[in-house]
């Protein structure tokens, strides 16, 4: 008799997943311990394993659909035997239906859109053909599990087709091999015709910037809006700046690395890296900020267990360095690099992302100079790090000279800290950051 998979339960917010992919096809062997999907929860994308040995008989969700804890989703027999669903319960087969019949008919025309698309010869994706379908009807990319047929998004086809490219030598990068717009940029040697026709009179395709479509809601994306607006609606943010010299934290980064480089170790460190550990001394100068809201109290944390944001296709994650006021900088920056890598490839589990106390957002890489951050409930507030620009400042003695100015935006919850606890914050940070070598204590 088949064994029923069923959609677990895999954090403590989630009442449905979304089969975000299959990485068995119906048919295939399955052994113990085997990932058969991926998962996306509220918070994150996880694997899927199987705990029985047979075969992948039936896929009972399809890829994209939303389903309910507990519901089923795969079964897993031996081989030869069959599965057609008779032996579900009724209640349980009905929790993967679609609910309205409109949703049923809407799925099986993106099906049909879908095998028409991808079954066209490779010649004929040179010149997409004109649709006379809503945006909202075409469907991102393939469910399909057929190995035969290119997983390329709707941009990059576009591109390659603009660009005259042959999709089929080009290897993808997105997920599960899928070809993305850097793949198609990357196998560009020449700007598309357009972009070379006159240097002195730009030419435009009438084309827009992109194709139009409604992008589907995933389900990272719908809890990162509710508790975006729910932070804004119901926190009361203050906001405070400060200006402080990052070129003796720049001086001692570089000379740090170029030991390192020295002595053979790969490891380098971030200004990101220095930043976190600044802060977390800041914090353990100025503790009333490592608080968060309770409602009916304020709690105090004992330790810092510092949050900092992580940009991924779906929006932002907010990755947890937990007990950093006992972990020095280097121990800082290894779990910061493999919390990165987990987000990037939706590999992080929603422990790794629940239980900060503070929260530090990054966008100086991007040359932005100054903003203020969305606090992350409960934390009590959020540190915002722009950009680091090179502009006159005036010295001890008195003289102009060059100074690395960096702009750090504070957003404070005003129900667990006052403006002058907030203040007294950034004061200690700015000190650390310039005089970097008390972070290395």
């Amino acid at each position: 008799m088949a064994n029923i998979i069923e959609m677990p339960k895999l954090s403590d917010t989630m009442t449905v997943g979304t089969v975000a992919n299959w990485l068995k096809n119906e048919g295939d062997p399955i052994e113990s311990g085997d990932v058969i999907a991926e998962i996306e929860t509220d918070k994150a994308t996880m694997e899927l394993e199987a705990y029985e040995d047979g075969i992948l008989l039936k896929q009972i969700a399809k890829a994209g659909a939303q389903v309910a804890i507990g519901a089923p989703i795969a079964a897993i027999g031996e081989e030869g035997e069959s599965f057609d669903g008779a032996s579900l319960p009724e209640e349980e087969s009905a929790k993967t239906e679609e609910p309205k019949e409109e949703a049923e008919q809407e799925t099986a025309q993106q099906d049909d859109e879908t095998k028409a698309v991808e079954e066209t010869p490779v010649e004929a994706e040179k010149v997409p053909a004109p649709s006379t379908e809503s945006p909202a009807s075409k469907p991102e990319q393939s469910s399909s599990s057929s190995d035969t047929r290119i997983k390329i998004s709707p941009l990059a086809r576009k591109l390659a087709a603009e660009r005259n490219l042959d999709i089929t030598s080009i290897s993808g990068t997105g997920p599960n091999g899928r070809i993305v717009k850097k793949d198609i940029l990357a196998a560009s040697e020449t700007p598309i015709e357009s972009e070379v026709k006159s240097e002195a009179v730009a030419t435009y395709s009438g084309e827009g910037i992109a194709a139009e479509e409604d992008l589907p809601l995933t389900q990272i994306r719908k809890v990162i809006a509710q508790r975006l607006v729910e932070s804004k609606n119901t926190v009361p943010h203050f906001y405070l700046e400060i200006e402080v010299n990052a070129a003796p934290l720049l001086a001692i980064r570089k000379q740090i690395n170029e030991e390192l480089s020295n002595l053979g170790e790969a490891a380098k460190f971030t200004v990101n890296d220095f930043i976190l550990k600044a802060t977390v001394e800041a914090l353990r100068r100025v503790p009333q900020m490592n608080r968060s809201w309770g409602e009916s109290s304020i709690r105090q944390h004992g330790s810092v267990h510092i949050s900092f944001g992580v940009a991924i296709e779906d929006g932002l994650v907010t990755p947890v360095i937990r007990n950093a006021d006992s972990k020095g900088l280097k121990q800082i920056s290894g779990e910061a690099k493999e919390l990165i890598g987990k987000a990037r490839n939706k590999k992080l589990k929603p422990d790794e992302m629940t239980g900060s106390t503070f929260t530090v957002t990054n966008l100086g890489m991007f040359g932005v100079s100054s903003f203020y951050g969305i606090i992350n409930p409960p934390n009590a507030g959020i540190l915002s790090v722009g950009a680091t620009i090179a502009r006159p400042v005036v010295e001890e003695g008195g003289e102009i000279g060059i100074g690395q100015i960096m702009t750090l935006g504070l957003s404070g919850d005003h129900r667990v800290v006052d403006g002058a606890v907030g203040a007294q914050f950034l004061q200690a940070l700015k000190a650390i950051i310039e005089t970097p070598a008390l972070i290395l204590v």
